[in-house]
């Protein structure tokens, strides 16, 4: 759900100080249709509704979030004021596009990976996480932490800092017993330090699939419980070899990051 703050903000953004294209339009109602020009997994479609209704119009949702559209789809009836329904028609499609375009490529990942739970990361457009991350769910994958406090994550960084003995053992006095901990790692050594020290979730990163598959057997027999996680350079194309590795997790910032708009687009008739 977008606030009455974030809907403001957009919509500014989107129409300006001086929006002249829609002033010249006369004050007659409209009906309009989005229709969905090519098949995918429809995100979005709450949030459109949303946009015009903000804008004082009326909205009849079609088609449920998270169902699978066909081109040629409507999807949401609106009907109102003609000019503001030309406010509100590229927010509601850019919205629609971006987020079903992530929920569609996260459905294709899903589908390639089996019984391993294909998850997003924190590479999201600043300001629209939650909208992107959403898409995720919705398109079948796990939104993987929200925010940096959703768990303790021990990156690269921090072990060239802290080491990791001294990062875990810290992560451990200071977070809750109810927030998980975890660790990447770049070799199996680390791996199986990590292990023995009780990381929650050990992230294999940047890793060939034959070395991660030989680091979950490894890191098993420390610790049968601990779960196992792949990233790092993994896309749609490699998505199936990954998936063998027995990991439970495999995160792909290619969700968000190489997702292709879905073309949806509105047709308006008085």
């Amino acid at each position: 759900m977008l606030t009455a703050y974030e809907l403001d903000r957009f919509l500014e953004e989107d129409l300006g100080e001086d929006d002249d294209s829609n002033g010249i339009v006369p004050e007659v109602k409209a009906f309009g249709k989005i229709i969905c020009k090519e098949d995918g997994i429809l995100a979005g479609a709450q949030e459109a509704c949303q946009v015009f209704g903000h804008l004082g119009l009326k909205t009849k949702k079609l088609i449920d979030d998270g169902s699978k559209v066909k081109k040629g789809d409507v999807l949401i009836e609106v009907g109102g004021n003609a000019a503001d329904m030309l406010r509100g028609e590229r927010l509601s499609l850019n919205i629609l596009g971006r987020m079903s375009g992530i929920a569609t490529l996260t459905a294709e990942c899903v589908s390639l990976a089996g019984d391993v739970r294909i998850a997003a990361t924190r590479k999201t457009t600043p300001g629209l996480r939650k909208l992107e991350k959403k898409a995720v769910k919705l398109g079948g994958g796990d939104t993987h932490r929200y925010d940096l406090s959703s768990a303790v994550m021990i990156k690269d960084n921090h072990i060239a800092i802290m080491g990791i003995e001294r990062a875990i053992s810290e992560a451990k006095m200071v977070a809750s017993f109810t927030k998980k901990i975890e660790i990447e790692v770049e070799s199996l050594e680390d791996a199986e330090k990590a292990a023995k020290l009780g990381a929650d979730i050990i992230m294999f990163d940047n890793m060939a699939p034959d070395v991660i598959k030989e680091g979950v057997m490894r890191v098993n027999k420390i610790n049968p419980k601990v779960i196992t996680e792949a990233s790092g350079g993994i896309t749609i194309h490699n998505l199936a070899d990954y998936s063998k590795t027995g990991v439970d997790v495999i995160s792909l910032g290619a969700l968000t990051r190489d997702a292709k708009w879905l073309d949806i687009s509105m047709d308006i008739t008085i």
